[in-house]
């Protein structure tokens, strides 16, 4: 973590990024009943992921940074039960849920070791 000097740095940033990227893209395809309801639950979830991610590394202790990496961990899970239920619904295109789960499911895996790593720290 020394050699990282921003949180632009660290691969699950950029990978959460291009989730939100993503995801947009998927839900502007979702009905317009659902623009104040799963979309924008959704959309919040995943933005929430990388924010976390820079606001923890921002705060400059390991401390911090881990309460906030388990912020976006949250999000996360909680961002894959909501595709979860929008697949169930039949919102959005097939080919866009192979990609965001994978995409997701990498995430998941660099943050949950990512606070594993940190846990000996705080």
């Amino acid at each position: 973590m020394k050699n990282i000097r921003s949180y632009r740095d660290l691969l699950v940033w950029k990978k959460s990024m291009k989730l939100v990227i993503a995801i947009y893209r998927m839900t502007k395809y979702f009905p317009k009943s659902e623009i104040y309801g799963l979309t924008s639950q959704i959309r919040r979830c995943a933005v929430s992921i990388p924010s976390n991610i820079a606001e923890g590394r921002s705060r400059g202790s390991t401390k911090e940074f881990k309460k906030f990496i388990q912020i976006s961990f949250g999000s996360g899970a909680e961002l894959e039960t909501q595709l979860q239920i929008a697949q169930y619904l039949k919102y959005g295109q097939i080919k866009h849920y192979s990609y965001i789960n994978k995409l997701l499911s990498e995430i998941m895996k660099m943050l949950n070791s990512l606070i594993l790593s940190l846990k000996p720290y705080c």
